[in-house]
C-alpha cells in the first residue's frame, strides 16, 4: 500500500491507508491511547484501543520512526479534521534514544548551545523546520526572479590559489603541497563570467576566517550573488537588486505560507520603487538629528544603519533603503568611482530594518584602471590577479552586481537575536560539529 502524507488524509475518509513518520507524542490515557505521528507536512492522530497495540506503543518512545496502516475517520477535534482508527503499527527502527528536550511542545525549551549540539534532532521541531522552509522559499524566489531576467546560474570554485578578494581573513589550505585558500566570495569569477553570459548568479557557501565571536558573524555562510553586464551605472544594479528582493518576498509568501503563520512572521514592506539616499546625505541627516559630527566618517556604524532604517520607515513606509556613494577609499579595489563626486564611489548597501543586508555597485571594467588602482593601494605584484585582469583586457562590458548572506536576511526577517538560530549547522570560532 502506497504511503500518503498527513495533509492528504482528509481525501480518504472511510478508506484504509498507510502513513509513516516519527512518534511526535504519545498520550497514554486509561481507556485509550493516542499516537501523534509527524511527517514532513504535519501531524496525524492515531487512536489506539487494542491492548496489544497499546503495549507495543508504550515500548516505542518519542522520535521512533513507525509505519501505520489504519482507517481514516472523521473527527473534528483531530489535526486536519480526521484521525486513524484500528491501526496496525510497525516500528521502522530501534527505539529512539532520549534527547534533552521535548519536540512535541509548542516551543523548544532548550538553550541555543543545547539545540546546536543536538541539531539533527532539534531541527525536527516544527518551528525550527519552518525557519529553513522559509529560507528555501527565499532562495527559490531569488532564483526565479533572476532566471526571469535572463540570468544564468553558475558554480564557481571554492578553492582558490590566491587570497585576493576583500580584506577579510582567509582559511589557508594545503593543496597537494601548494598553498590555497577557501574562497571568500565568488566576486572575481562572477565578474569574469559576465564576459560569457552577460548576466550570472550563484547560490553557494563562502568562507571568512574573521575571529569575530558575535551574534552576527559566521565563518561560513550562504551567499546569494548576482552580476550583470552592459549597465549604465550602479542605478541599474540597484533596480535589479530591488526586483530580486521583491521576488524573494513573493517566493516566501507563495511557498512558505504555513511556516510564516506558525512563526507569526511580519513580512517586510518593500515599496514599488527603491528608496535611495546618498551616503553624504545620510551623514548630514544624522548629524542634524543627533548633533554628532560624523561628516568625515568612512562608513556607517551599526547605530547609523539603525537610524537610516528608521528614517526610511517613517518617511517612505519602507523596511528597505539603499545607501549609495560610499567613499571609494573604503570599498573593494574593483569598485567604480563616481566621476561626478570625487572621493565617492558607485557602490551601495541595502539596509533592511536597520541592518546592512546587501553590498553592491558598479565595478571597473577597464584593465588599465585596475592596474592603476591596485598599484595605488600598494599591490606591487599583480600576478595573483592575472586571470582576472586578463578578462578585463579582453573586452569586458560595463558591469555591476550585488551579494548578501542568506542567514543575515533570515535573521532580520524573523527578528532573531543570534544568526545561529537560522543556520542549519553553524561554523564559528568554537563550533565544527555536528
Amino acid at each position: 500500500m502506497q504511503r500518503i502524507l498527513s495533509t492528504q488524509l482528509s481525501a480518504h475518509v472511510g478508506e484504509t491507508v498507510h502513513v509513516a513518520g516519527w512518534i511526535h507524542r504519545r498520550r497514554l490515557l486509561k481507556s485509550v491511547a493516542f499516537l501523534i505521528l509527524r511527517d514532513a507536512t504535519g501531524l496525524t492522530q492515531v487512536v489506539v484501543s487494542e491492548e496489544t497495540v497499546r503495549a507495543q506503543l508504550e515500548a516505542l518512545p518519542e522520535e521512533t520512526t513507525v509505519s501505520v496502516v489504519g482507517t481514516v475517520t472523521a473527527e473534528r477535534s483531530a489535526p486536519g479534521g480526521v484521525e486513524i482508527t484500528s491501526p496496525v503499527i510497525e516500528a521502522l527502527t530501534d527505539p529512539a534514544q532520549p534527547v534533552p528536550f521535548d519536540l512535541y511542545r509548542p516551543d523548544l525549551r532548550a538553550s541555543l548551545p543545547t539545540m546546536l549540539d543536538h541539531a539533527p534532532v532539534a531541527l525536527r521541531h516544527p518551528k525550527l523546520a519552518a525557519v529553513h522552509r522559509i529560507g528555501a522559499a527565499a532562495v527559490g524566489g531569488f532564483r526565479a526572479v533572476l532566471e526571469a531576467m535572463s540570468f544564468v546560474e553558475i558554480h564557481t570554485p571554492k578553492i582558490v590559489g590566491a587570497a585576493t578578494e576583500s580584506g577579510a581573513n582567509v582559511f589557508r589550505l594545503d593543496y597537494f603541497g601548494r598553498p590555497a585558500y577557501l574562497a571568500q566570495s565568488p566576486q572575481l569569477y562572477k565578474q569574469i563570467m559576465v564576459g560569457v553570459f552577460e548576466r550570472v548568479y550563484e547560490v553557494g557557501p563562502v568562507f571568512r576566517a574573521e575571529p569575530s565571536d558575535t551574534a552576527r558573524h559566521l565563518a561560513s555562510y550562504t551567499s546569494l550573488d548576482a552580476e550583470m553586464g552592459f549597465v549604465e551605472d550602479h542605478r541599474d544594479v540597484i533596480a535589479a537588486c530591488h526586483a530580486t528582493v521583491a521576488g524573494m518576498l513573493a517566493g516566501i509568501r507563495a511557498a512558505a505560507g504555513p511556516s510564516l503563520d506558525l512563526l507569526d512572521v511580519t513580512m517586510p514592506v518593500l515599496p514599488e520603487n527603491p528608496v535611495v539616499v546618498h551616503f553624504s546625505d545620510v551623514l548630514e541627516m544624522i548629524g542634524k538629528a543627533t548633533g554628532e559630527d560624523i561628516t568625515d566618517e568612512p562608513d556607517l556604524a551599526p547605530a547609523h544603519e539603525r537610524w537610516i532604517g528608521g528614517w526610511a520607515s517613517r518617511e517612505h513606509g519602507s523596511d528597505f533603503v539603499f545607501v549609495e556613494g560610499y567613499p571609494t577609499a573604503h570599498r573593494a579595489f574593483y569598485t567604480h568611482p563616481d566621476p561626478a563626486r570625487p572621493g565617492h564611489s558607485r557602490a551601495f548597501d541595502l539596509i533592511f530594518r536597520g541592518l546592512e543586508l546587501v553590498s553592491g555597485g558598479q565595478r571597473m571594467h577597464r584593465h588599465d584602471d585596475y592596474v592603476r588602482t591596485l598599484t595605488a593601494r600598494g599591490e606591487s605584484d599583480l600576478s595573483a590577479y592575472s586571470g582576472y585582469l586578463d578578462a578585463m583586457r579582453s573586452g569586458m562590458p560595463p558591469h555591476g552586481g550585488f551579494a548578501f548572506g542568506l542567514e543575515r536576511f533570515m535573521a532580520r526577517l524573523l527578528d532573531v537575536q543570534n544568526i545561529r538560530q537560522v543556520t542549519l549547522f553553524p561554523r564559528d570560532l568554537h563550533r565544527l560539529a555536528p
